[in-house]
């Protein structure tokens, strides 16, 4: 009896079979091309001296002149180095808490307790940072605030966290984390969901107790998927945190959160110079490209498990 090999099919074949499950790709990719594709073509406008009048065809190239504008310009770079500072913050700070809390919540055993804890620590994602920051402006007002009452009621001196650059970076950070940590232990929850239970249970058996399950058995487990977060953290981390300064920041605290972000939105009211400005959100972008490249080239070199 002749066993046949089986009939490789063409790549108009294979479509056609799959046809379906290629349609259900098209919006996501009608989305990509006009959304994000369609208009890289307007950063050819951060190497001309734009003009809406004569269109991207007809106004001059000047080259790296916004580049270099923008470069000696000292509120570009404060803007800059702002984005870098409060950006490593957030991940130093920012990224460990949510897997910390999926560690802890993976400790409690009474069911009802643990999903109100998961509630009460999802809700915030889902809030708007429109809405957030008029809170936050209640709560931490100098004279209203319930906050600097209670530090007046112990004798010392009410502290303004939203006008003072002292502290407006650690009221940024901390207000992120409190909004996001529950949403980011979704993924890790459903990770440490799927280790296999007889690893625990030959754990037992072995004497180890909760720690250090957690620490040789639920951490390195879950490794894999910390790295991916990690790595497209690191690609979106320049994407990040508009929302949240803008709608918080004031002309006082700009010299510690103004980042490159709000200095585009800002200037486009005061100084609309759209060449300069897409040649601010160029450097962004090509920068948010490099730590993408870098965290993925440092995971590979390690011998773990990348994106691609």
């Amino acid at each position: 009896m002749t066993i046949r090999a089986p009939r490789q099919l063409s790549l108009g074949q294979y479509i056609l079979k799959n046809r379906y499950m290629y349609l259900l790709v098209v919006p996501g990719f009608v989305y990509l091309v006009i959304f994000d594709y369609i208009p890289i073509y307007g950063i050819t406008m951060a190497f001309q001296d734009f003009s809406i009048r004569r269109g991207y065809l007809g106004s001059p190239w000047v080259g790296f002149k916004h580049f270099q504008y923008l470069l000696a310009n000292p509120f570009f770079m404060r803007a800059f180095w702002n984005m870098w500072t409060i950006n490593l913050l957030r991940i130093a700070l920012g990224f460990p808490m949510p897997v910390i809390l999926a560690l802890l919540l993976n400790e409690v055993r009474h069911m009802k307790f643990k999903r109100v804890i998961q509630t009460v620590s999802y809700l915030p994602h889902f809030i708007s940072w429109v809405v957030l920051a008029g809170i936050f402006n209640s709560l931490l007002s100098r004279d209203l605030g319930p906050v600097n009452h209670l530090i007046s009621m112990v004798g010392l001196p009410r502290i303004d966290f939203l006008q003072d650059n002292r502290y407006f970076r650690g009221v940024l950070i901390a207000t992120d984390i409190w909004k996001n940590i529950g949403w980011g232990t979704i993924i890790y929850l459903a990770s440490i969901a799927a280790i296999n239970p007889e690893l625990y249970e030959s754990a037992i058996v072995d004497g180890a107790g909760r720690w250090k399950q957690m620490l040789y058995i639920t951490l390195p487990s879950i490794s894999s998927t910390i790295i991916v977060l990690l790595v497209l953290r690191m690609g979106a981390v320049l994407n990040e945190g508009f929302d949240q300064i803008y709608n918080m920041y004031n002309p006082l605290v700009y010299e510690t959160s103004d980042i490159i972000h709000t200095y585009i939105v800002r200037n486009l009211s005061t100084d609309p110079n759209f060449s300069r400005l897409t040649a601010a959100g160029l450097i962004r972008s090509l920068i948010g490209m490099v730590l993408l490249l870098s965290a993925n080239r440092t995971v590979r070199f390690f011998g773990r498990e990348a994106i691609y």
